[in-house]
């Protein structure tokens, strides 16, 4: 969850590389990220700073982490949100707690359009979708005018591509 206020940090080449590489294998150890700093970006530090360095980007927010199932185990499940405008003042931040809370709920956002709120949720099988569905409905049908979702099959990727961390790197050379 998120506090609206962004992270306060300003990356080092360091922090970037540090990003990248668990990126790539979130298991490294600081020690075994020490090494690939060394000979791979010409970066010498010790294991000590390396684990100071992810602790406090870890502890400003400036990456968070999640454990995620492997999709064998679940169904995941795209559920976008639209509501009913004459009722919307009365009810909405209930119902929006009720999903934001929810133990299936992987991700949940707001986004702009038609179905404002959209969350990736996970379950056993297509039953209990369903039955969620239903219940949601149940409690929250006086704000909650449709729910659209989508079953995601074969998920292709599934993780964060190291490349994008230059992006940061990009920015602090501008500013």
């Amino acid at each position: 969850m998120t506090t609206g206020d962004p992270p306060n940090w300003d990356f080092k080449d360091r922090d970037i590389a540090i990003l990248c590489e668990l990126s790539n294998d979130p298991q490294l150890s600081s020690r075994e990220l020490t090494d690939i700093l060394a000979d791979q970006y010409d970066i010498d530090v010790s294991h000590v700073t390396v684990s100071e360095s992810i602790r406090r980007m870890r502890d400003e927010g400036v990456f968070r982490e999640a454990i995620i199932p492997n999709e064998e185990y679940y169904t995941f499940a795209l559920f976008e949100f639209k509501f009913n405008p004459e009722n919307f003042a009365d009810s909405w931040r209930e119902a929006m707690e009720h999903v934001q809370s929810d133990k299936h709920t992987l991700f949940f956002f707001l986004s702009d359009g038609e179905y404002q709120w959209k969350t990736v949720m996970m379950f056993r099988n297509a039953e209990e979708i369903s039955k969620w569905i239903h219940d949601c409905y149940k409690e929250y049908g006086d704000v909650i005018a449709n729910i659209r979702n989508s079953a995601v099959h074969n998920v292709l990727k599934f993780r964060t591509d190291p490349e994008i961390y230059g992006d940061l790197r990009d920015e602090t050379d501008r500013e």
